[in-house]
């Protein structure tokens, strides 16, 4: 053990006081995290077995003395609600949320008028005149019922404490405040009692009025002694904030006028390591703390005297995924928020998935899709719960809303978890409770207790099923729950109230704490993080009814306080420590931004001769490229398989088009098989609104095909239109797409897209046109030999809409994007194949091709219609000639474009070009 510690020389203290046995004597220290080092401590300096003495923390103490239980944040609020029912009319009356929303505040506020035994009436007399005097000058019957509803409130403040407390004090539990106050008139009595026994106050700093009182007392009248841990170098500097609490405490004392005040030590100046590092982000400081914890384990062989301070919580989890493999035992001592306990937000999104779900159908639930992605592939549960199956059906039948029922038919293995997750809620509050309670005890069920993660996640389950067995005791104690919203207002105000503790006992390997958890504590080997303003100090923050000035001007606690407080849980860390990590969050904008915390520059100001102070910045390493391109080679078996798709499944245009964008996509897409995954379209894509209007036009134009259109044919499409448009938006979306905001805009797009086409038509009739519907969304085939390529190729493709007009062969194609005449353009042939910007004319000469021997000698064209591009109609291929362009697809045409399809066949099919990713 090491033996340059407060709690070490407290126990030699303690040993020299009670050479013989520890009867009598009781340790009262600021957490109950010390005790475990105390008495490894004491072991120490005794050589044979006494029993251990009492070691408490203040607030059991204080308990004892004034013989009333203290009860949890979440209890008293419900017990707050019950008076308030009693005393507030019931027209009057709010809700549990809306009570809740000030009352948590107000609790606070009570809580600190009691510790620091300020006179309430006094308190909320001034605060009432306050209010007063701010709307002096309304007159009263100007005066509005918000104003007088707001005037009221502080008028009921008096009320609402003298009703909590007596309630409260009858009943003989309390709050800390409460609790403190009733100490305070007991004490004397308690200590006469305790004349034979001994109270050693260890490792105290800021302490509020009561404390003050009693610890005085216990001094004064022989029967306690009290052993500070302040630095010199802190004390005698009146401006320094880490001594502020004990200079008060040393000067006003009466004890302190004639008896020794104790320990005052010099550690401060001794030799440190101190490296101050800065990185950006959150995740950056965890990273770091799993390297400096790596590195001191391969130097000492140990982590026995080495802890990690967390400045915020919340980086809790980022550096327990951090650790190295060198850590092998590990501690965690701190309270977690419960906003970020992973179970609790799990069981918020099972709160919104059924209760939305109960909204739009009361007695058959029907899920949001998106609220079930959340809960089927939140970590908590997803591996035990076989919800791939569902997830994929989601996703590949585009479903938005519907029943949990559709899943029955996909085969589900069966899962008692996944049977209760989605179990109706139509169902009493306290049943749909049983039933969470069912689901965390499910969960932890599926748990061993063979890792560090396992055991985290049983301590999160546990603080769950406490939190909902509570809310159950108190709904049925209180009987405020009328609904299942009001069970999810109650969750939601109760549930940052409910922290995870984590409480630990080994004396072995790394110790990771909060900050308050490190009080009396000392290391050899510190490393602190967040050391960042607003978090380390906490900052301003003025959760209170009580305004700050009337705060100074009575005594209590401001963020001075406050930030004199985090002063010295600061610098004792850094007291006996030799080596000295502290991280802060460089990054200076963003959600994540952050400020370095004012104690680095003071420390960098005062520090002393033997501090060796370095500052270093960790950033997340840069290569040299941001991306290097992936690079396949050919080999011997993805030539074969190349040879198999070009020989017998074939090359569609659009294939070709991949090829040119991007050679990695067509080897992923069209060799490997690999397509996008299938995502939920909650509003429509483009490529379905383009899928909806190329079905529309195929069905109406369907009965004519082999006709030659009339104009009273078109007239019918006109008609029927919109409802064909409607029928394909909703076999594209499984009828239960809603046709709100973007939704409705993409179908009024696609009726209008529908409607100016067949105008388009009709007006092309009316001028004389002679068309004949040859075919629609028809497959198209073409086997390419070339002197150039290795083997025959195969070239497929599915064409829009094949007709005749005025006696010409038109190969058509719908485009929902826009696209310019110069896109389907060609000035030269030359190397046309191979640049991307050719695509359109790529794929129109491809469909050509596969049609030319079906036009029995009659002229072709191929052309787009760019429903974007209405005004330019028909886009036709055409060849430039000088001023002309040549429209019409001759064999002569072809030919040429064999051979330049040819080419970029070969380089696709070259067994010695491998396919490169283009950026």
């Amino acid at each position: 053990m090491n033996t340059n510690t407060f709690l070490s020389r407290l126990a030699v203290q303690i040993k020299a006081d009670f050479p013989e046995d520890l009867d009598g004597l009781t340790i009262v220290l600021p957490n109950k995290r010390a005790k475990v080092f105390l008495l490894e401590h004491l072991k120490s300096q005794y050589d044979r077995p006494v029993f251990a003495p009492v070691i408490i923390s203040v607030e059991d103490l204080i308990q004892e003395v004034s013989e009333i239980r203290a009860i949890d944040s979440v209890e008293l609020l419900f017990e707050f609600f019950n008076i308030y029912r009693t005393i507030v009319e019931p027209s009057k009356q709010q809700d549990f949320d809306h009570f809740a929303n000030w009352a948590k505040m107000l609790l606070q506020d009570f809580n600190e008028i009691d510790r620091y035994l300020l006179d309430p009436n006094h308190v909320f007399s001034y605060l009432k005149d306050i209010e007063d005097i701010k709307h002096w000058s309304l007159d009263l019957e100007k005066r509005t019922q918000l104003i007088e509803n707001y005037l009221e409130f502080w008028n009921m403040m008096p009320v609402y404490y003298d009703a909590l407390y007596s309630y409260l004090k009858d009943k003989k539990i309390g709050y800390q405040g409460l609790i403190y106050r009733e100490a305070v008139a007991r004490h004397n009595e308690f200590i006469k009692k305790s004349k034979d026994s001994s109270y050693y106050f260890a490792g105290f700093n800021a302490l509020n009025a009561a404390e003050e009182v009693i610890f005085q007392s216990f001094l004064e009248q022989g029967v306690g002694k009290v052993f500070w841990d302040i630095d010199e170098a802190f004390l005698n500097d009146p401006y320094h904030d880490a001594g502020l609490f004990l200079r008060r405490i040393k000067k006003s004392w009466k004890y302190y006028k004639t008896n020794r005040f104790e320990w005052i030590i010099d550690e401060f100046r001794k030799p440190k390591n101190i490296h101050i590092i800065q990185t950006p982000k959150t995740v950056g400081q965890a990273k770091i703390v799993g390297q400096l914890v790596n590195s001191i384990a391969l130097e000492n062989g140990s982590l026995d005297r080495t802890a990690v301070v967390l400045g915020e919580e919340q980086v809790l989890m980022p550096i327990l995924y951090s650790l190295p493999d060198s850590v092998s035992s590990l501690n965690i001592t701190m309270g977690y928020d419960g906003k970020s306990n992973p179970v609790q937000i799990f069981l918020n999104k099972l709160f919104k998935l059924h209760l939305n779900a109960l909204k739009r159908n009361q007695k058959s639930s029907v899920f949001y899709y998106k609220e079930v992605l959340d809960v089927l592939t939140n970590p908590v549960v997803a591996p035990y719960i076989n919800g791939e199956k569902i997830v994929n059906e989601i996703n590949s039948k585009n479903l938005t809303f519907f029943g949990f029922e559709r899943f029955e038919s996909l085969g589900l293995s069966s899962n008692s978890l996944r049977s209760m997750l989605f179990a109706s809620w139509d169902r009493s509050p306290l049943e749909v409770l049983n039933l969470l309670l069912e689901i965390v005890l499910e969960l932890k069920s599926q748990l061993g207790n063979d890792s560090e993660e396992e055991k985290l996640s049983k301590t999160f389950l546990y603080s769950s099923f406490q939190l909902l067995n509570r809310l159950k005791s108190y709904c049925e104690k209180y009987d405020v729950v009328e609904s299942l919203d009001t069970l999810y207002a109650i969750y939601k105000q109760i549930m940052d109230l409910a922290a995870v503790s984590f409480e630990g006992e080994p004396l072995q390997g790394l110790q990771i704490m909060g900050v308050l958890e490190s009080r009396v504590l000392d290391f050899e080997n510190v490393i602190i993080t967040s050391v960042n303003e607003g978090k380390f100090p906490s900052g301003k923050s003025q959760n209170s009814f009580i305004p700050y000035d009337v705060k100074r001007e009575l005594g209590l606690p401001t963020y001075k306080e406050k930030d004199a407080i985090y002063s010295y849980h600061f610098y004792h860390l850094l007291l006996r420590a030799k080596n000295i990590y502290l991280l802060y969050n460089s990054q200076s904008e963003g959600l994540d931004a952050g400020e370095r915390s004012r104690f680095l520059t003071q420390l960098e100001i005062e520090r002393s001769k033997n501090h060796s102070l370095k500052h270093e910045t960790y950033s997340a390493y840069l290569p040299e490229k941001a991306y290097e391109p992936i690079e396949v080679s050919k080999s011997e078996l993805l030539n074969k398989r190349l040879k198999v798709v070009a020989s017998e499944k074939g090359f569609s245009p659009s294939s070709l088009s991949t090829f040119l964008r991007n050679p990695i996509q067509f080897y992923m897409q069209r060799l490997l098989g690999i397509r996008e995954v299938d995502e939920v379209e909650e509003s429509v894509a483009l490529n379905t609104l383009g899928t909806i209007i190329h079905q529309a036009l195929e069905n109406l134009y369907l009965p004519y095909v082999g006709k030659n259109l009339v104009l009273m044919d078109v007239e019918q499409m006109q008609k029927k239109a919109n409802v064909e448009v409607e029928r394909q938006f909703e076999l594209e979306y499984n009828s239960d797409k809603d046709k709100l905001g973007k939704n409705l805009l993409a179908f009024e797009v696609a009726k209008r897209h529908v409607f100016h086409f067949l105008e388009q038509e009709k007006n092309s009739l009316k001028d004389g046109d002679d068309v004949r519907i040859i075919a629609l969304e028809t497959g198209l085939s073409y086997v390419l030999e070339h002197k150039d390529l290795p083997y025959p190729v195969r070239l497929t493709g599915f064409v829009d809409r094949i007709e005749e007009r005025d006696g010409v062969i038109r190969v058509i194609d719908y485009k929902t994007g826009k696209v310019e005449s110069r896109q389907v353009r060609l000035t030269d042939w030359e190397g046309m194949a191979l640049e991307l910007k050719n695509d359109k004319a790529i794929q129109l000469l491809c469909y050509a091709l596969m049609y030319f021997d079906s036009c029995a000698d009659k002229p072709l064209e191929a052309g787009i219609y760019s429903f974007k591009n209405r005004r330019e109609g028909f886009l036709f291929f055409g060849v430039k000639n000088g001023s002309s362009v040549d429209t019409l697809i001759t064999k002569e045409v072809l030919e040429d474009f064999k051979d330049e399809l040819a080419g970029l066949l070969k380089q696709i099919l070259n067994p010695e070009e491998s396919f490169l990713e283009t950026l």
